[in-house]
């Protein structure tokens, strides 16, 4: 059994494409704590429609905020502070992909930060890493962030076009591995998230 956090170098690196691929690989539960926006069609139901098989349960969140901000400033305009203690990981007995809300240092209230929950529930971390100008400090800020709190890195997973530069320097200066690349894709469905699903499962099931 695993437990995977999936967490990003920023928002919108495709987190959520990840997260079903895992899920779909793994025949793993999938569970996003916090939702912010899009509440009529969450990242919980995108991963759900994307995923082929029936083998998973897809756990409702602990908390649906209706503005697309930072958990903390969503939950403030609801007249809401998240409270940490009351996000509790689901029991199952499957493997089970978590999803971060934004980056590792998303603020979920004025004392609490993403990397603090993630670290909370010692899993095992992959860090999606997508490729523009800045992403090499993104994604070593990100690294080191998670040294600092001695957590579990499975790996990288980079989205975009591949850039071996920027690659190997990180995977060289992190000591990480990559775990697989989420290429540019016009369409994403059930079949090409379970063509990902079968490149990368050899990896993923070694973790």
């Amino acid at each position: 059994m695993h437990t995977i956090a999936v967490t990003g170098i920023n928002t919108d690196v495709g987190k959520t494409v990840v997260s079903a691929i895992l899920v779909e690989a793994l025949s793993a539960d999938y569970w996003k704590p916090i939702q912010c926006g899009s509440l009529e069609s969450t990242d919980t139901d995108t991963v759900k429609q994307l995923v082929s098989h029936n083998k998973s349960i897809f756990h409702r969140e602990a908390y649906r905020l209706k503005n697309p901000l930072s958990p903390h400033h969503a939950a403030r305009l609801e007249g809401l502070e998240i409270c940490p203690e009351k996000i509790a990981r689901p029991i199952s007995n499957n493997s089970l992909v978590i999803e971060g809300a934004g980056g590792l240092m998303v603020p979920l209230n004025f004392k609490t930060l993403m990397i603090d929950l993630l670290a909370s529930w010692q899993c095992k971390i992959i860090l999606v890493s997508k490729h523009y100008l800045g992403s090499i400090n993104h994604t070593m800020l990100s690294i080191e962030a998670l040294k600092n709190r001695k957590m579990s890195i499975a790996g990288i997973i980079f989205n975009g076009l591949e850039n071996p530069d920027t690659e190997n320097v990180i995977h060289k200066m992190s000591g990480l591995p990559i775990l697989g690349r989420l290429t540019q894709e016009t369409i994403i469905n059930q079949e090409k998230i379970k063509e990902y699903a079968s490149s990368w499962k050899q990896c993923l099931t070694n973790l």
